[in-house]
Protein backbone atom coordinates (compact mmCIF):
# COMPACT_ATOMS: atom_id res chain seq x y z
CA UNK A 1 0.00 0.00 0.00
CA UNK A 2 1.44 3.39 -1.02
CA UNK A 3 0.39 5.95 1.54
CA UNK A 4 1.25 9.50 0.59
CA UNK A 5 2.71 11.50 3.43
CA UNK A 6 1.52 15.07 3.44
CA UNK A 7 4.22 17.51 4.40
CA UNK A 8 3.66 20.36 6.79
CA UNK A 9 4.50 23.81 5.49
CA UNK A 10 4.39 27.26 7.04
CA UNK A 11 1.54 29.48 5.84
CA UNK A 12 0.98 33.18 6.42
CA UNK A 13 -2.71 33.88 6.92
CA UNK A 14 -4.18 37.39 7.00
CA UNK A 15 -7.49 37.83 8.81
CA UNK A 16 -9.64 40.98 8.72
CA UNK A 17 -11.73 41.31 11.88
CA UNK A 18 -13.82 43.80 13.82
CA UNK A 19 -11.64 45.79 16.21
CA UNK A 20 -13.45 45.00 19.44
CA UNK A 21 -12.62 43.40 22.79
CA UNK A 22 -12.39 39.62 22.79
CA UNK A 23 -11.89 39.10 19.04
CA UNK A 24 -8.21 38.19 19.32
CA UNK A 25 -9.04 35.76 22.14
CA UNK A 26 -11.64 34.06 19.96
CA UNK A 27 -9.25 33.72 17.03
CA UNK A 28 -6.46 32.39 19.25
CA UNK A 29 -8.92 30.10 21.01
CA UNK A 30 -9.70 28.50 17.66
CA UNK A 31 -6.02 27.59 17.27
CA UNK A 32 -5.41 26.40 20.83
CA UNK A 33 -8.70 24.51 21.08
CA UNK A 34 -7.83 22.40 18.05
CA UNK A 35 -4.13 21.98 18.81
CA UNK A 36 -2.84 24.18 15.98
CA UNK A 37 0.46 25.92 16.62
CA UNK A 38 1.00 29.62 16.06
CA UNK A 39 4.57 30.45 15.05
CA UNK A 40 4.01 34.19 14.70
CA UNK A 41 1.12 36.53 15.50
CA UNK A 42 0.67 40.23 14.88
CA UNK A 43 -2.44 42.36 15.18
CA UNK A 44 -3.21 46.04 14.75
CA UNK A 45 -6.06 48.30 13.76
CA UNK A 46 -5.72 49.00 10.03
CA UNK A 47 -9.04 50.71 9.20
CA UNK A 48 -10.16 53.28 11.79
CA UNK A 49 -13.14 54.41 9.69
CA UNK A 50 -14.69 50.91 9.69
CA UNK A 51 -13.14 49.87 13.03
CA UNK A 52 -11.26 46.89 11.55
CA UNK A 53 -8.05 45.16 12.57
CA UNK A 54 -5.76 42.87 10.65
CA UNK A 55 -4.41 39.73 12.28
CA UNK A 56 -1.44 38.07 10.61
CA UNK A 57 -0.82 34.49 11.73
CA UNK A 58 2.01 32.21 10.65
CA UNK A 59 1.10 28.58 11.29
CA UNK A 60 2.32 25.21 10.09
CA UNK A 61 0.26 22.32 8.84
CA UNK A 62 -0.57 19.95 6.04
CA UNK A 63 -2.66 21.37 3.19
CA UNK A 64 -5.76 19.79 4.75
CA UNK A 65 -5.06 21.33 8.17
CA UNK A 66 -4.46 24.78 6.62
CA UNK A 67 -7.78 24.53 4.75
CA UNK A 68 -9.53 23.59 8.02
CA UNK A 69 -7.96 26.56 9.80
CA UNK A 70 -9.08 28.97 7.07
CA UNK A 71 -12.62 27.54 6.98
CA UNK A 72 -12.95 27.71 10.76
CA UNK A 73 -11.60 31.27 10.87
CA UNK A 74 -14.07 32.34 8.16
CA UNK A 75 -16.98 31.05 10.29
CA UNK A 76 -16.09 33.18 13.32
CA UNK A 77 -18.59 36.02 13.68
CA UNK A 78 -16.17 38.99 13.89
CA UNK A 79 -14.13 37.75 10.89
CA UNK A 80 -14.74 39.56 7.58
CA UNK A 81 -12.11 37.96 5.35
CA UNK A 82 -9.37 35.34 5.45
CA UNK A 83 -6.51 35.08 2.94
CA UNK A 84 -3.70 32.58 2.79
CA UNK A 85 -0.95 34.84 1.50
CA UNK A 86 1.30 31.83 0.97
CA UNK A 87 -1.07 30.38 -1.64
CA UNK A 88 -2.79 33.44 -3.12
CA UNK A 89 0.07 34.90 -5.10
CA UNK A 90 3.07 37.02 -4.34
CA UNK A 91 3.32 38.82 -1.03
CA UNK A 92 5.79 40.82 1.01
CA UNK A 93 6.66 39.57 4.50
CA UNK A 94 8.76 41.39 7.06
CA UNK A 95 9.66 41.12 10.70
CA UNK A 96 11.35 43.62 12.99
CA UNK A 97 13.64 42.63 15.84
CA UNK A 98 15.58 44.48 18.49
CA UNK A 99 18.75 42.56 19.35
CA UNK A 100 20.86 43.46 22.39
CA UNK A 101 24.52 42.48 22.28
CA UNK A 102 27.10 43.09 25.01
CA UNK A 103 30.77 43.05 24.30
CA UNK A 104 34.02 44.91 24.24
CA UNK A 105 37.08 44.95 22.06
CA UNK A 106 37.14 42.72 18.99
CA UNK A 107 33.70 41.22 19.72
CA UNK A 108 32.20 44.70 19.73
CA UNK A 109 33.86 45.52 16.39
CA UNK A 110 32.72 42.20 14.89
CA UNK A 111 29.12 42.83 16.04
CA UNK A 112 29.20 46.18 14.21
CA UNK A 113 30.62 44.55 11.06
CA UNK A 114 27.92 41.89 11.00
CA UNK A 115 25.23 44.49 11.66
CA UNK A 116 26.51 46.47 8.68
CA UNK A 117 26.39 43.39 6.43
CA UNK A 118 22.78 42.69 7.51
CA UNK A 119 21.85 46.39 7.26
CA UNK A 120 20.90 46.43 10.93
CA UNK A 121 20.93 49.81 12.65
CA UNK A 122 22.39 50.50 16.06
CA UNK A 123 19.48 52.25 17.81
CA UNK A 124 21.14 52.33 21.23
CA UNK A 125 24.75 52.20 22.29
CA UNK A 126 26.58 52.17 25.59
CA UNK A 127 30.26 51.55 26.34
CA UNK A 128 29.60 47.84 26.64
CA UNK A 129 26.44 47.09 24.61
CA UNK A 130 24.43 47.76 21.48
CA UNK A 131 20.78 47.41 20.60
CA UNK A 132 20.41 46.67 16.91
CA UNK A 133 17.23 47.06 14.90
CA UNK A 134 16.90 44.61 12.02
CA UNK A 135 14.06 44.35 9.51
CA UNK A 136 13.57 41.63 6.93
CA UNK A 137 12.34 38.13 6.31
CA UNK A 138 12.27 35.91 9.39
CA UNK A 139 15.14 33.84 7.99
CA UNK A 140 17.30 36.98 7.83
CA UNK A 141 16.45 37.85 11.45
CA UNK A 142 17.18 34.25 12.51
CA UNK A 143 20.59 34.34 10.79
CA UNK A 144 21.48 37.68 12.40
CA UNK A 145 20.54 36.48 15.88
CA UNK A 146 22.52 33.27 15.38
CA UNK A 147 25.65 35.22 14.39
CA UNK A 148 25.29 37.52 17.42
CA UNK A 149 25.13 34.63 19.92
CA UNK A 150 28.91 34.07 20.20
CA UNK A 151 29.49 37.84 20.27
CA UNK A 152 27.50 38.45 23.47
CA UNK A 153 23.80 38.21 22.63
CA UNK A 154 21.81 39.23 25.72
CA UNK A 155 18.23 39.69 24.60
CA UNK A 156 15.96 39.58 21.54
CA UNK A 157 12.53 41.13 21.03
CA UNK A 158 10.69 40.27 17.79
CA UNK A 159 7.49 41.69 16.37
CA UNK A 160 6.33 38.64 14.47
CA UNK A 161 5.61 38.54 10.76
CA UNK A 162 3.62 41.24 9.01
CA UNK A 163 2.60 40.52 5.44
CA UNK A 164 0.70 42.06 2.58
CA UNK A 165 -0.09 40.84 -0.93
CA UNK A 166 1.68 42.48 -3.86
CA UNK A 167 -0.14 44.36 -6.59
CA UNK A 168 -3.61 45.86 -6.44
CA UNK A 169 -5.22 43.12 -4.34
CA UNK A 170 -6.36 44.00 -0.84
CA UNK A 171 -7.72 42.26 2.20
CA UNK A 172 -11.05 43.99 1.99
CA UNK A 173 -14.09 43.02 3.98
CA UNK A 174 -16.33 40.36 2.47
CA UNK A 175 -19.90 40.69 3.71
Amino acid sequence: MNAEIETENAHTIAVLVDNEPGVLARVIGLFSGRGYNIESLTVAETDTKNNMSRITVVTTGTPMVIEQIKAQLQRLVPVHNVKDLTLEGRSVERELALVKVAGTGEKRVEALRIADIFRARAVDSTNDSFVFEIVGKSTKVDAFVELMEPLGLIDVSRTGVVAISRGVQSLEAVY
